[in-house]
């Protein structure tokens, strides 16, 4: 997978997850990465451990019984602990999750995600100075901010609309891996369609055209008979 493991073999992970099942996995995922894990179940003990333990990253449910999770954020960051917290949300949360990386988030994930996933945002935000580039993702001149979905291509400004936005977000955040239109259909619009429906089509064009800088660039590449993937851009 391509991640610095002497980096990770070192790092403390406080897991807060009330779903039992959700909690086993994702600490047996990271165990197997060489993750020292700390779980707990529920919000107010959460807040106890995260404020007298040191953790290197706290995964972070929102929905706990006790304190929520936001409200955990938001009581870390006035007392300036400043450990990077990546937030657990369903996708209809969305207005969480922005008010979550206003707090000071560092990133989020959303249910059902792979593990591989959530270790890949462990090991990008532990590389990244304190703050730097908090809620962006940025691929060569093309940067797109999470908490106000402002998106900008060198110094052009680009309008998407909601959903063009999220299918833009769910490409950017897995450079190079290859989704179906399945995949796609499930995470952005989050309901099942007749396979037979071009709608990914329809708007995978769309995005494309607003972002191309000329006829050639094709930042959102077609895999034939397989989907769509986002060609990380290299910076020259």
């Amino acid at each position: 997978m391509g991640f610095n493991h002497d980096r990770l073999f070192s790092m403390t992970i406080l897991v807060v997850e009330d779903e039992k099942k959700i909690a086993g996995f994702i600490r047996k995922g990271l165990e197997e990465q060489g993750f020292t894990v700390a779980v707990t179940h529920h919000g107010d003990e959460a807040y106890t451990m995260a404020r007298t333990q040191v953790y290197d990253v706290i995964v972070l449910d929102i929905m706990l019984p006790g304190r929520d999770g936001l409200s955990i954020l938001r009581n870390l960051r006035e007392q300036k602990i400043t450990v990077p917290v990546i937030l657990l949300t369903a996708r209809t949360e969305m207005n969480e999750r922005v008010e979550g990386l206003n707090l000071g988030a560092d990133d989020y994930i959303t249910k059902p995600f792979y593990v591989e996933e959530l270790i890949a945002r462990i090991h990008a935000i532990t590389r990244r100075g304190a703050g730097e580039h908090r809620g962006i993702l940025q691929s060569d001149d093309l940067s797109v901010n999470l908490i106000t979905r402002e998106i900008k291509r060198s110094d052009r400004k680009i309008e998407l609309t909601p959903r063009e936005f999220n299918l833009l977000e769910y490409l950017m955040r897995s450079p190079g891996r290859v989704f179906t239109r399945t995949q796609i259909l499930e995470h952005v619009w989050g309901y099942d369609f007749d396979p037979q429906t071009n709608l990914v089509d329809v708007y995978v064009q769309r995005v494309r055209r607003k972002l191309a800088a000329n006829a050639e660039d094709t930042l959102i590449e077609t895999v034939r008979g397989v989907g769509y993937r986002f060609c990380k851009k290299e910076s020259e």
